[in-house]
Formats: structure tokens, C-alpha cells, sequence
């Protein structure tokens, strides 16, 4: 009896340091786990400041070296957009189309506005020289830019706000052939103005001379902005 109660009392010594030993190995493990966890959120939030940094950093530099870039060509930019937007005279090859009246008197019933230029017979004149690939464009001494107007003005015309009357000259700078040719192609413009008597004549020049554009260039309502992908509003 007494070695069966010893037995006993052996095994349950034995279960409670075994439980004793799970319930710490359990801890450990937790407060392992923890730790590793916390140290992990350190690691990252760390890597993450400096990831941060860096980008500042380059950002920073990028725009340094954007600076620098733009005020060593600032000269050749500036000249470069003066040109294409107009702002100064130039010469070069190109023709010379002289339009004027018709001479000839309306027939019984037909309209009188039929036989003088109208400011959509300029545009005709005007698109079939820049498809043609005309540099430079001006008409009676008015250079032709983005937000120049050709539009009746009573018995006149007015181009970037200047009126003027027949006859007119349009200048235009590219290569002299293919330009003539645009005006002069069979079913063109000046087949077209020929019927009601309106007379064209295109010369071409080695050194026809185009002004500059002398209007406003400010803009009142548009500013400049980062360019947005699929806007439509």
C-alpha cells in the first residue's frame, strides 16, 4: 500500500513539473513572438524614414539640376519659341500670292458678293499653303499666329485686328515648288476663285521677307499646368 501511494505521489511530481515546464515553454514562446513582431514594426518604420529621405533628397536634386539645365539654354529656348510663335521677322523661300477683285459685272440674278473676297477665300489660300508646309505666313504685312483672326469687317478685311482692304498679298516661307503647286493644283483654290473671275497670281522668291507678330501675347484666363492623361473636362 504504502509503495502504491509513493508511486503516486511520484507520478504527480512527475505531471506537475512537466505542466510547469509546458506553461513556461508556452510563454517564452509568446513573448518570443511578440518581440519578433515589435522588432519587425522597428525594422520597417525605419527603413521607411529612410526610404523617405532618400526620395526628398532626389527630389531636391532633380529640380537643382532642372534649373541649371534651363537657365544654360535659357538663350537658345527662348529664341527657339520667339521663332515659332512668331515674335520675329524672318526670310526664306518661299511665294507670293497676290489676290484681287474680279473686274468682271454681276450678271441679272447673280449675287455681287460672289464676284469679291470674302475672308473664307483667304482661309482656302491660307490652309492649302500650310499643308503644303508653310513656315511663316502673313497677309498684307500681318503675321499669321495661333490666335491671329481672319474675318470680314464690312467692306473690308480684318487680320489680328488690322483691317484691310483688296488687294491683297499673302506671303508665305517653305519650299517655293511645293507651295505653288498647292495654290495652283487642278480643282484648287485658284481654279475655283478663276470662275468668278477673283484674280490669284502666285511668284515664287528666294528671299521673301515675313515680320514679326506685333499684338497682345498675354493671356488673361489660361495658365500653365501639369499635363493630365485622358482629361476631358
Amino acid at each position: 500500500m504504502i509503495k502504491i501511494r509513493q508511486g503516486r505521489w511520484s507520478i504527480a511530481c512527475v505531471c506537475m513539473v512537466l505542466g510547469f515546464m509546458v506553461a513556461v515553454q508556452l510563454r517564452t514562446t509568446a513573448d518570443m513572438k511578440g518581440s519578433v513582431s515589435y522588432q519587425r514594426i522597428e525594422e520597417i518604420t525605419e527603413r521607411l524614414l529612410t526610404t523617405e529621405q532618400e526620395r526628398d533628397g532626389l527630389k531636391e536634386e532633380l529640380s537643382t539640376l532642372r534649373k541649371q539645365k534651363a537657365s544654360e539654354a535659357g538663350g537658345t529656348i527662348s529664341e527657339d519659341i520667339r521663332l515659332r510663335a512668331g515674335l520675329t521677322p524672318v526670310v526664306g523661300e518661299g511665294v507670293i500670292v497676290k489676290l484681287e477683285d474680279s473686274s468682271a459685272a454681276a450678271k441679272a440674278g447673280e449675287n455681287p458678293n460672289l464676284y469679291i473676297i470674302h475672308d473664307d477665300d483667304l482661309l482656302k489660300v491660307i490652309n492649302e499653303l500650310r499643308a503644303a508646309g508653310a513656315e511663316a505666313i502673313s497677309i498684307n504685312g500681318q503675321r499669321l499666329v495661333g490666335t491671329s483672326e481672319i474675318r470680314c469687317a464690312g467692306p473690308t478685311l480684318s487680320v489680328n485686328n488690322v483691317r484691310s482692304a483688296p488687294p491683297f498679298e499673302i506671303r508665305a516661307i517653305g519650299e517655293s515648288k511645293s507651295l505653288e503647286n498647292a495654290i495652283k493644283m487642278r480643282g484648287g483654290v485658284a481654279e475655283t476663285l478663276k470662275v468668278w473671275g477673283i484674280q490669284l497670281e502666285v511668284s515664287t522668291s528666294q528671299s521673301v521677307y515675313i515680320p514679326a507678330y506685333k499684338g497682345s501675347t498675354s493671356h488673361t484666363y489660361a495658365h500653365e499646368t501639369e499635363e493630365k492623361e485622358g482629361e476631358t473636362k
